[in-house]
């Protein structure tokens, strides 16, 4: 009978247990806290908790529903809490708060002077790689290395993102948005455009990465796949989408027969991917070639390292294809996908767009654009990319101290949300998505970018661990406007007895609140509002 009472006081008893040690920490934590000198708030549950990760957004809801509902539970122990609120906290607390959990406390800054001291003094408040260990799938990478390693990985892949491979992204970024638009220009409407980004962002990748070009296939097209190893692309999203779940098992477990198919499809993409990277390695380290793909690179930078010290690992090599392709694919073909419904709501940022880019190409095609001649001129282009981040930067950066005592162990967390829409550095109109307020008006291909206040926009991070394909990326978007906006127009398509004009706020309502964070920020369900295609 005792056995009996025990067992069901067990989870009374594990739930006892929890809210003790919860207490514990949070005792400790704000008593740590308090000697910093802001103001606080405090959460039950770490934002870092894995299962808490699964549930938040599930049962907060309910949550909101009870008596005293609004509090900085409800309010601060979501993922994504701080695309909804924004700059709010900080005009209610001051510019540096601290929010205080069972782990570690979070100080969250608004402002740019300090900001750009943590950033710069990047031995005193390092990336907390313990937290970006999911992209150890392959092996460490400059995303996840710390010390001398980190140091020689982020010198080779330095020499990496250079011109001659811009160049191939421009080129092939160019080709194959023709591809996609001629394809988007065949249908009635659109309901894949994420998908189909997202399949353009990966075959740049491909080129730019692995030296190998696929041709353009449309979303709605593709006859579904039986296995993930039919090309390159397909597996590498599989793991993408299942970075989690491989670095928590292992891809080793996830191989036994008996498990779900699912599971094991996971297991069978990761394979191919690897066995993809070795033969382009191992092809590589046997060639003589002048192309400039990321592998090449890699790999030559990688042995003239060694030559006067340490260059990397096969691991290693392995391991940063795999961050290049996930910072490279996943953050752009978000940020793609809100660029592309943000100027479906806005004709007359299009045609101020398409204003530039007709002004550039003159009686040229967008196929006879020169990178290192045309690209500088679009800088339309550039600030639509730039407003975008601005209100949806994909991948948020945090520093930590590192136990360091100045800062008693704690989370620094760069307020994205808050000091790149605050109106002291972006004006009254700050959460509005404004590219024009990018650009200094000057003569006709006379205008030159305003990049604001200093540290009030960081897109890309800044200081050492910055993002080395910053370039990449904005060489990528900027090929991929001037091809779809040089004759063509988007239009959200209209329900049955919609206006354009109520479509058009039906889309940016979906973008507001239909947007959060799943392993980046995205768009959740751009499929819920069709895009349409017109000539000019």
């Amino acid at each position: 009978m005792s056995w009996l009472l025990l067992l069901a006081a067990a989870p009374l008893l594990l739930a006892t247990a929890w809210a003790v040690d919860t207490s514990i920490r949070l005792s400790r934590n704000y008593a740590a806290a308090r000697t910093i000198g802001v103001l606080i708030r405090l959460i039950p549950i770490s934002p870092l908790n894995p299962f808490w990760v699964l549930l938040d957004r599930r049962v907060l809801p309910l949550f909101r529903r009870l008596p005293f509902g609004d509090n900085s539970f409800t309010r601060y122990n979501w993922r994504g809490w701080e695309i909804e609120d924004r700059y709010r906290s900080h005009l209610e607390i001051g510019d540096i708060w601290v929010l205080v959990t069972p782990f570690k406390n979070w100080v969250y800054i608004n402002d740019p002077d300090p900001l750009m001291a943590v950033f710069r003094r990047g031995a005193d408040f390092p990336r907390p790689v313990f937290v970006s260990e999911v992209l150890n799938v392959f092996g460490p990478n400059i995303a996840t290395a710390e010390g001398q390693r980190w140091k020689t990985q982020r010198r080779i892949a330095t020499r990496c993102f250079n011109e001659q491979n811009n160049e191939i992204v421009w080129s092939e970024t160019i080709n194959l948005a023709t591809d996609m638009l001629r394809y988007w220009t065949t249908k009635t409407s659109i309901r894949s455009a994420a998908q189909d980004l997202r399949t353009l962002s990966l075959h740049v990748l491909s080129r730019a990465g692995f030296g190998k070009s696929f041709k353009f296939q449309g979303h709605d097209d593709r006859q579904a796949s039986v296995s993930p190893s039919v090309n390159y692309k397909e597996p590498l999203q599989t793991i993408l989408e299942n970075c989690v779940l491989i670095l928590a098992l292992g891809s080793d477990f996830l191989a036994n027969s008996w498990l779900p198919r699912k599971l094991r499809t996971v297991h069978e993409a990761w394979a191919y991917f690897r066995t993809y990277m070795t033969n382009l390695y191992e092809d590589e380290k046997r060639a003589i070639t002048t192309d400039a793909n990321l592998m090449t690179l890699l790999v030559r930078a990688s042995q003239n390292e060694e030559k006067t010290s340490s260059g990397l690992t096969e691991a290693e090599i392995y391991g940063n294809m795999f961050a290049f392709n996930f910072a490279g694919h996943d953050t752009t073909a978000n940020t793609f996908t809100f660029a592309l419904y943000f100027l479906a709501a806005h004709p007359k940022v299009q045609n101020w767009l398409s204003a530039e880019i007709r002004s550039v190409l003159g009686d040229r095609s967008p196929q006879d654009l020169d990178y290192r001649t045309d690209f500088p001129r679009f800088k339309r282009c550039l600030a639509v990319l730039f407003e975008t981040m601005r209100l949806y930067t994909p991948v948020p950066v945090i520093k930590w101290t590192a136990a360091q005592p100045q800062t008693l162990d704690s989370m620094i967390a760069p307020s994205y949300g808050a000091v790149q829409t605050d109106p002291r550095y972006w004006g009254p109109d700050s959460l509005d998505w404004k590219p024009s307020r990018w650009i200094v008006p000057g003569e006709p291909g006379d205008e030159h970018l305003d990049l604001h206040t200093h540290g009030a926009f960081i897109g890309w991070s800044e200081g050492a661990r910055d993002c080395p394909g910053r370039k990449f990326s904005q060489v990528e978007f900027v090929a991929m406007m001037a091809v779809l906006f040089a004759e063509q127009r988007v239009d959200p398509a209209t329900a049955e007895g919609e206006s354009i004009g109520a479509a058009r706020e039906r889309v940016l309502d979906l973008i507001r609140t239909d947007s959060g964070p799943v392993l980046l920020l995205q768009m959740l369900h751009p499929e819920r509002a069709s895009l349409v295609w017109r000539k000019r």
